[in-house]
C-alpha cells in the first residue's frame, strides 16, 4: 500500500532529478536512476516534460529498459518504440514475459514485429505468434504460456523431481495445471496441497476438478470479474476444445482494472486513459478537437430550442433568468444515473432480468425528487416574481425534465452498450443533450402556452 510520503519523496526526487539535469551532471542523474526500481523510473519518466524525459531515457540502463516500458503509458510507449529499430527492439524486449513482449510487439507497424519475431529462436516465436493472433483485450491477449503441466497419473514425487530440473518456477505461480496427453485441462493441483501430501500420492487423489477455464476469447472485462469473484492468483485460459493455451495472472488482472477505472474517468471528458500527460500542445490539440467539435454541435441543438421560443422570451424576458436551473437539475439528476448505470454495466451488475427494476427504482427516486425541489424552486420563483402561474411552470418543467433524466440516464448507456458504442465515452454527451433540450423546451414550451396564446 502506498504510504502516505510517498507522494513528497516521488516530488523531491523529480526536484533533485530536474536540478541535476539542469547543472549538467548527468553523471549524477545516472546515479540517482540506479537507486529507483523500474516502475519508479517509468513514473518519473511520464512526469517530465519532452525534453527532460528524452535525457532521462538515454540515462537509464539498457539491461532496464525493457522493465521500464512496460510501465509506461502507450503513448509514451509509442514515443519511444517509433524511433528504434527491429534489432532495438528485441534487445528491449529481451528477458521480459512474453505477455509483456506482446503488449509491446502489439504497437510496432508490421514490418518491424515481423523482423523482430524472426530473429526470435523457434519456441519464442510460435509462443509469441500465438499471443499476437489474439485481441489485447481478451483473455488471449492477457495470458501467459509460461505454464507448468503435469498428468494426472503421476505421484507427488514425480511432480517434485520435475520442478526441481526448472532454473526458476514461473511467477504468480500458485498452482500446477493437470492435463491430458492431448493438451486438454482437466484441473489443477494446488501447491499448498501438494507440498503437505505424502509422496506416494497420485495427483489425481488431490487434484481439483471444480475449476472451470477461462474461453481464450472472454473480454478483458469478464476476466477481471471472475478473478475478483473467485479470489485467483491465477487461471487457466483453453479454447474452444478445451486444450490448455496458458494462464492468467493478477498482475495482468490488476492492470485491466486500473485501465477501466481510468477509461471511465477520462471517457467522461472524451480522453483517453493512455494519453500522456507531458504531450506537445499541437497533438494534444488535435485529439481534443474532435471531441469539441461533438459538444458543439450538441449545445447548437440545445440553442435552436431556445431559438424556437425567442418570441415568448422577448415578452417573458425573467425566463432566460430561469431556464438554465431546469436545465442544470436535470444534467446533475441524469449525470447520477448515468453514472451508476455505466458502473453497474463495468461490473457486470446489470443484465435483461433486472434493467425493468431498475428503470422503475430510477423513476420513482427521480419522481420523489423532482417533487420535492419543484416545490422549492416554485416557492423561491413566487418569492422573487411574486407570479403563481410562472411558479407552476417552472415546478411543472422541472418534474418533467428530473424523470426525463432518469430514463436517459438509465437507457442510453444500455441503448449504446447495445449498438457497440462505449458508454462511458458518448453516454455524457448524449445526456447533456437531452437533459438540455428536453429542459428548455419543457420550461418554454409551457411558458408560451400560458403567456403567448
Amino acid at each position: 500500500m502506498t504510504q502516505p510520503n510517498d507522494s513528497q519523496t516521488h516530488k523531491d526526487r523529480v526536484f533533485e532529478l530536474n536540478q541535476a539535469l539542469d547543472s549538467g551532471s548527468l553523471y549524477r542523474v545516472r546515479q540517482m536512476l540506479k537507486t529507483l526500481p523500474t516502475a519508479g523510473i517509468a513514473h518519473l519518466l511520464e512526469s517530465s516534460p519532452p525534453k527532460t524525459r528524452s535525457v532521462l531515457w538515454q540515462l537509464v540502463d539498457k539491461e532496464s529498459e525493457g522493465e521500464v516500458i512496460q510501465y509506461l503509458n502507450e503513448d509514451l510507449q509509442n514515443d519511444i518504440l517509433s524511433e528504434l529499430n527491429a534489432a532495438q527492439v528485441f534487445e528491449l524486449t529481451e528477458g521480459l514475459e512474453t505477455d509483456d513482449i506482446a503488449n509491446i510487439l502489439q504497437q510496432l507497424p508490421l514490418q518491424i514485429t515481423g523482423e523482430v519475431l524472426q530473429a526470435m529462436d523457434q519456441q519464442d516465436r510460435d509462443r509469441m505468434v500465438t499471443l499476437l493472433a489474439f485481441d489485447e483485450d481478451t483473455a488471449g491477449g492477457l495470458m501467459n504460456t509460461d505454464t507448468i503441466t503435469v498428468r494426472r497419473n503421476h505421484t507427488i514425487e514425480l511432480v517434485l523431481r520435475y520442478l526441481r530440473r526448472h532454473d526458476r518456477i514461473p511467477e504468480m505461480t500458485d498452482n500446477l495445471l493437470v492435463v491430458s496427453r492431448e493438451d486438454q485441462f482437466l484441473g489443477i493441483l494446488p501447491l499448498r496441497d501438494m507440498l503437505v501430501s505424502d509422496p506416494q500420492t497420485s495427483v489425481r487423489e488431490i487434484m481439483r476438478e471444480d475449476i472451470e477455464a477461462i474461453r481464450v476469447d472472454m473480454p478483458a472485462t469478464q476476466v477481471a470479474q471472475l478473478f475478483e469473484q473467485h479470489d485467483w492468483v491465477s487461471a487457466p485460459v483453453v479454447d474452444e476444445a478445451g486444450k490448455l493455451l496458458g494462464r492468467i495472472t493478477i498482475d495482468d488482472v490488476v492492470d485491466v482494472i486500473r485501465d477501466n477505472a481510468e477509461h471511465s474517468l477520462m471517457s467522461m471528458a472524451g480522453l483517453d486513459e493512455e494519453d500522456d500527460t507531458f504531450a506537445p500542445v499541437f497533438k494534444t490539440a488535435r485529439r481534443r478537437a474532435l471531441w469539441l467539435g461533438v459538444n458543439l454541435m450538441t449545445a447548437v441543438f440545445a440553442s435552436f430550442v431556445i431559438y424556437l421560443f425567442q418570441d415568448t422570451l422577448d415578452q417573458v424576458v425573467y425566463l432566460a433568468v430561469l431556464m438554465p436551473i431546469v436545465a442544470n437539475m436535470g444534467g446533475v439528476a441524469g449525470t447520477q444515473t448515468l453514472t451508476l448505470v455505466i458502473r453497474s454495466l463495468a461490473l457486470g451488475h446489470i443484465g435483461p432480468s433486472n434493467s425493468r427494476w431498475l428503470l422503475t427504482r430510477e423513476l420513482g427516486v427521480a419522481a420523489l425528487n423532482g417533487l420535492l425541489w419543484a416545490l422549492v424552486i416554485s416557492g423561491v420563483t413566487f418569492f422573487w416574481y411574486r407570479d403563481i402561474q410562472l411558479s407552476c411552470i417552472i415546478a411543472a418543467a422541472m418534474m418533467i425534465n428530473l424523470v426525463t433524466a432518469a430514463l436517459a440516464g438509465a437507457y442510453l448507456p444500455l441503448f449504446l452498450k447495445r449498438i457497440n458504442i462505449d458508454p462511458a465515452l458518448a453516454g455524457s454527451v448524449a445526456l447533456t443533450t437531452v437533459t438540455d433540450s428536453v429542459g428548455f423546451l419543457a420550461f418554454l414550451g409551457l411558458a408560451q402556452v400560458f403567456y403567448v396564446s
